[in-house]
């Protein structure tokens, strides 16, 4: 089986997935954090509309908390189960499945009671206890790729989730460190990756740059549409991109966000790639 068909079977797995027969890539979108039910009803709404018309497949992103902050006053979430209920709610209003990261080994099998996709955090993926526990689940396990990692070291945490008897895993490239306040991401990785897993681009977090002196993480949205069209045109399996209506006060990750209003018009235009080199 190509690596091409492969990853669209690990894919079409996902309950309420919707236009698998597109030729398009998949998206994980949606806000950082869930910061209330309102936003992200809103926020889920605006992207099922964009999404249906694009014919992309697509899956709700929203944390239920975030526990990986740089100052200890930075905003955490709202409560994880009410947060999660947000989550199974997005999913029965709009029919679309859901995916939130976890951070520690008993909230793997928390979340999974209401969510379809399970993200492993960059900074936690060589966690073998955090791992296995995702996939014991059944869920799909999303692993993002550690800033520190080589794209190579990836397949060993993808046979974690194998060895533990889930097939279904996805791999996440979300930039790799490029000094202390930067990150750059390396497109040769994307093929090397593919060959292990479904493999997403994850826009918005290959622009932050972290370590700033104030303890809030800065970030490029500017450069959004420039990384995405590369990935699209390196075959990426997924994209994965952040968006909120007001960035700007956002609670988490405000500062590498795409503004919610221009992502019809990004998502548009990153098709029409898509389709140029499914031509080819």
């Amino acid at each position: 089986m190509s690596t091409n068909n492969l990853s669209l079977k690990l894919v079409i797995t996902i309950p309420k997935l919707k236009h698998t027969q597109s030729n398009n890539f998949f998206l994980l979108c949606g806000p950082c954090a869930i910061e209330g039910e309102d936003m992200a009803l809103r926020i889920a709404e605006r992207v099922v509309k964009i999404t249906d018309k694009l014919e992309i497949p697509y899956v709700f992103k929203g944390s239920f908390k975030k526990a990986n902050r740089s100052r200890i006053d930075s905003f955490t979430g709202i409560g994880d189960e009410k947060a999660l209920k947000i989550l199974r709610k997005v999913s029965e209003t709009f029919d679309v499945p859901t995916v939130t990261d976890i951070h520690e080994v008993s909230d793997a099998a928390m979340a999974a009671e209401y969510v379809d996709v399970l993200q492993i955090p960059a900074f936690l993926v060589r966690q073998t206890d955090l791992v296995v526990a995702a996939a014991k689940t059944g869920k799909v396990v999303n692993l993002k790729k550690g800033q520190f990692m080589s794209p190579e070291a990836m397949k060993h945490a993808v046979q974690k989730v194998k060895d533990a008897g889930n097939d279904q895993a996805w791999i996440t490239d979300r930039g790799t460190m490029f000094g202390y306040q930067d990150m750059i991401v390396d497109f040769r990785g994307i093929p090397t990756m593919r060959e292990y897993a479904p493999t997403v681009l994850d826009v918005t977090h290959s622009l932050q740059q972290p370590n700033q002196s104030i303890g809030v993480t800065g970030g490029r949205p500017d450069m959004i549409e420039t990384i995405a069209r590369a990935g699209v045109v390196n075959n990426v399996d997924g994209l994965f991109i952040e968006t909120h209506f007001d960035p700007a006060n956002a609670k988490s990750d405000g500062a590498n966000m795409l503004h919610l209003d221009n992502l019809e018009s990004l998502l548009t235009n990153l098709v029409a790639i898509r389709k140029t080199i499914n031509s080819l």
